[in-house]
Order: structure tokens, then C-alpha cells, then sequence
């Protein structure tokens, strides 16, 4: 909710002009990342992407292949667990878990952190804090992680209203989401791009990522 984002002082807008800042979580994924990065290098786009550990280790050369082509490594945590359900120092071990996966992978030791669903604990939102990570969460999503969404519905929902600043949320993976919602994402995507530059912004990674 933006009143609590707003309150446990958790962005959801990056402050950049004329830019918004694409996001996919929960890569990666052997197929619905390679396609995402061939939308995003047909559009001359950079993107964002929230890996967790667990896929980065069963993926490790995609998640290096991420990093070679210019898009920002931010942190997913390590397994796809909501912080509430944690203690304090499974929520410290699963980030420190994660933080190592993705460092090994593409030698890039990730500056944002995003939690699964977004949620975060108190004890958890300290833990990265102290972790150095900034935590993000989003301005705009599209439900694109849910089964039969049209690519045009995903477009217009992710896009409606479209701001400088915004952070549009969206899935490259399918691991912990209806099966192969990430198609719907791929087919959107061009849509999508085409919507931030008729607005006369520029999609592009987080500045601090």
C-alpha cells in the first residue's frame, strides 16, 4: 500500500527525469528472460532485473548474460518467501544467501532490493538496510504473473497515467506464477515501449541499481 511504503520511508518512484524505470522480477528464467532482453535490444531499452538466488544458481550464465548487455542486477532475495513469514535472521540469511548467488554469478554486488510480493517485516526492512541495500518497490504494475492476462490488457494497465519517475513492475519468469504468464509479458512489451516513448519518456535501469 502507498501510505505504508510512505511511512516506513520505502520508495516506489525513482527520482530521474523524463525516464521510467522497466523492472522484471523473478528471473531469471531460461526462456521468458532471453526473450525479454531480445524486446528490450530491439527497442534500444535497458531494463532492471530483480533476480532470485535460487534461479541465478540454476541460471548463472543468464543472469551474467543480463549484466553484459547493460541492464541493472537487483536483489529478489535468495527463495521466493514473504519477510512476515520469516524470523529475523532467516529474512538476514536468505538476503546474505541471495546477495552471494547473484555476486558470483555476474560479479555485481546488487544495490536495490525488492521483496517477494512486495511485503516487507520491520525486522526485515532493517536487515537490508544494514545489508547497504536500497529497498524499491513500484509506482505501476500489470497483474502480468496471472494466468490468461492479454498482452494489450498488461500494456495498458502497466501504462495508464504514465509519469517520469514511475516503476513499472513486470515478470520475466514464471517459477512462483501461473504457468508461462511471462508470454504475455513479451507479446505486451512492445506496447509497452512504445507507450513510454509516445509520452516522450525513455525507458531505462535504475540509476542506482
Amino acid at each position: 500500500m502507498p501510505s505504508v511504503a510512505a511511512i516506513l520511508g520505502v520508495p516506489r518512484r525513482i527520482d530521474e527525469p523524463d525516464v521510467v524505470a522497466l523492472t522484471f522480477d523473478d528471473g531469471p528464467h531460461p526462456e521468458g528472460t532471453p526473450r525479454v532482453m531480445e524486446a528490450l535490444r530491439d527497442a534500444g531499452a535497458t531494463a532492471t532485473f530483480f533476480l532470485s538466488g535460487e534461479q541465478v544458481e540454476r541460471s548463472s550464465s543468464l543472469a551474467a548474460e543480463i549484466a553484459s548487455e547493460g541492464h541493472a542486477i537487483a536483489l529478489h532475495g535468495y527463495r521466493h518467501r514473504v519477510q512476515l513469514r520469516q524470523t529475523p535472521h532467516e529474512v538476514g540469511d536468505d538476503l546474505d544467501r541471495g546477495l552471494a548467488a547473484l555476486e558470483e554469478a555476474t560479479g555485481i554486488r546488487p544495490a536495490t532490493y525488492r521483496p517477494p510480493l512486495g511485503i516487507f517485516s520491520f525486522p526485515g526492512l532493517r536487515a537490508v538496510r544494514r545489508r547497504g541495500l536500497d529497498p524499491l518497490l513500484w509506482s505501476r504494475w500489470a497483474h502480468d504473473w496471472r494466468a490468461g492476462r492479454a498482452p494489450a490488457a498488461i500494456a495498458a494497465e502497466v501504462t495508464e497515467g504514465l509519469t517520469e519517475g514511475d516503476v513499472l513492475l513486470l515478470h520475466d519468469a514464471d517459477h512462483y506464477s501461473a504457468h508461462d504468464c511471462w508470454r504475455g509479458t513479451v507479446a505486451a512489451l512492445p506496447a509497452v515501449l512504445e507507450t513510454v516513448a509516445a509520452s516522450g519518456l525513455h525507458p531505462g535501469r535504475l540509476p542506482s541499481a
